[in-house]
Formats: C-alpha cells, structure tokens, sequence
C-alpha cells in the first residue's frame, strides 16, 4: 500500500474566522502593529505564517493562552513535511521567515501584556542557505540589455530609464514602483528610497547614464504616459496608472530577449550583477551594503565568495602547468 504523501503548503492556509473570538481579536491588533513597522510585503507574509500557526493548533486543539514552546518547536518540525505545489520541501529561507513570524507574534502579545510568558523565545532558526546569486549578468551583457528597448517608442524610453536606474541603484523591483518623482533628482544625480524593506529610507548615487535616461524618459514619455488623476509614482503604465512588479519583469524580459540574453534575467539580476560589479572593481564591501539597503553586512558578503570564473583566472596565472 503506498505511502500517503506529505502535507502541501496549501492545506494549512486555513481562516482566521474559523479561530476563536479573543484569538482574532489578537490576530488584528497584531496587524495593527505591522501596519506600523514594517512594509505591505513583510506584514502581509508574517500574517500569512502566523494565521497558518493559529489554524494548525485550533485544529490540535491548543488553545492560544495553552501555547508553549513544545508546541511551537512540533510545529516548526512540521514545517519539513510540508510540499510546495511543485513537490519540493519548504527552503531553510522559507522556514527561517515563518519562525521570524512566530516570534514576532508571540513576543508581541507578551510585550502588551496578553501573555504571561513568551513560548517562541527559544525557538532557533534553521542553518541557513549560504548561497551564491544564480545568475549574473557580465558587465557586455548588461550594456545590450540597457541598449535593447526601442527608445523611439514611449514605452521604450520608459523601459530604458528603467533598467538604467536598476542597474545603477540596485534598487529592489518594489521599492522602484513605488518611487515618485519628487525621489529623484537628476541635477545631483540623487535617487531616495522611502521606506525601504525595513521600513529604512536610503539616499542612491545615479550614474549620469541613468540620470540622462531618467530625464528623457520625464520629458518625452511620462507627460504622454500620465492620466489625469490616475498616479503619482514616477514609472508608468502604457495606461497612466502604477507599476506592478510583473510589468517590470515583462519589461526586463524583453530587453533580455531582444539582446540575445541566454540567461533568465530578472529585475533581481540587475541588483546582483550590479553588486558584483562593484565588488570586481574594488568597491569596499560596506558601501555596497548601504548601497543595496542590506540590514546585515552578511547578507552583503556573499558577493564576496570566490568564483570558479575567477579560480580559472588564477589557475592560468600562477600555475605552472597552468600557462
């Protein structure tokens, strides 16, 4: 008789209307308190993970005054059984950021008094994945994906000034389509991100590339573009309204495609590409950091890891059977 499969994701979505009345009380306040310290992507995943831990102890029957790290560490052992819709088990990053969530929670309710003790306080995360970025882009192959867009079109002047301010900033994708434009200022060639992933604002240097693009693009396309009323963000839809993140990954699709890119380039490429760069032309590890708005200087120094590219390079210098 076959094994029955593991858990998916998905079956431990479960309601929070389902949950008693004082837990969806707490539940809210919590998102209140989200609300205030961190972005739309970062407290909407922290309640993802916490309303999937409320509705797996209902269904165990654990109330949530009964919760104690017990508990809290079978759930987390839970989380190895669990498939996504492609088969595969949750990533140690995915693990990592439901922990972050748990504890946020529950050190939550124990700093405003609705706990009596902090049961996730113990929780440990999980060895995380020191992985290099997959894909980088070389410095010829950035320069043809900045060239690709059709900056006789509207849309191409746009998507030009996009990648340019991509690959100058190493902006993230969401912080790029919320930018106005009073963010940018092309006389000084200055870039503000405001409320960045940590809720940090941060000042960017702009290239002159990307600050000449950036000014054609507020000249020729984006008067075009604007509809009256529709938005206030700096980037444009070819309908006047923001921005999605799957628009400018289109976008960056295109251009990779129009210049002969093999690679699956994302908006994310440019930011590690452009790290990389950096890095190769003897930036100090510290400024990309605040370059890149990384919280953590480890998060940063996996650009620094060696590549095999690089270990050829040697190879054929100093080897003597090398030459």
């Amino acid at each position: 008789m076959p094994s029955k499969p593991p858990p998916r994701q998905g079956n431990q979505q479960g309601s929070v209307s389902s949950l008693p009345a004082r837990t969806r009380r707490l539940f809210q306040l919590f998102e209140d308190e989200l609300a205030l310290r961190y972005g739309a992507a970062t407290a909407s995943g922290y309640l993802r993970n916490v309303r999937r831990l409320l509705c797996w102890l209902e269904q165990r029957g654990v109330a949530l005054v009964d919760v104690r790290t017990p508990d809290l560490a079978a759930y987390q052992a839970n989380l190895l059984a669990v498939r996504r819709k492609d088969g595969r088990p949750l990533s140690a990053g995915h693990q990592t950021n439901v922990v972050k969530a748990v504890k946020a929670f529950f050190g939550f309710l124990y700093r405003r008094g609705y706990s009596l003790h902090d049961p996730a306080a113990r929780l440990e995360y999980p060895r995380g994945e020191r992985r290099l970025p997959r894909i980088i882009l070389t410095p010829e192959e950035a320069r043809k994906m900045l060239e690709a867009p059709d900056t006789r079109t509207l849309l191409g002047v746009r998507d030009r000034a996009i990648l340019e301010t991509f690959y100058a900033t190493g902006i993230r994708v969401g912080e790029l389509v919320r930018l106005q434009p009073h963010d940018v200022d092309t006389q000084e060639r200055l870039l503000r991100v405001v409320m960045g992933k940590g809720r940090r604002d941060r000042n960017l240097p702009l290239t002159r590339a990307a600050a000449a693009a950036i000014d054609s693009y507020n000249v020729k396309a984006r008067p075009a573009l604007a509809a009256p009323g529709r938005s206030p963000v700096l980037f444009l839809s070819a309908r006047g309204g923001p921005l999605n993140r799957w628009l400018v990954n289109l976008a960056v699709h295109r251009a990779a495609k129009k210049a002969g890119i093999k690679k699956p380039a994302t908006c994310h490429t440019f930011r590690h590409s452009m790290a990389t760069h950096l890095l190769r032309g003897r930036a100090d590890i510290r400024h990309i950091q605040a370059l890149l708005g990384h919280a953590s200087l480890a998060t940063t120094e996996r650009y620094t890891r060696v590549e095999v590219r690089d270990l050829r390079q040697v190879l054929a210098r100093a080897h003597p059977r090398g030459r």
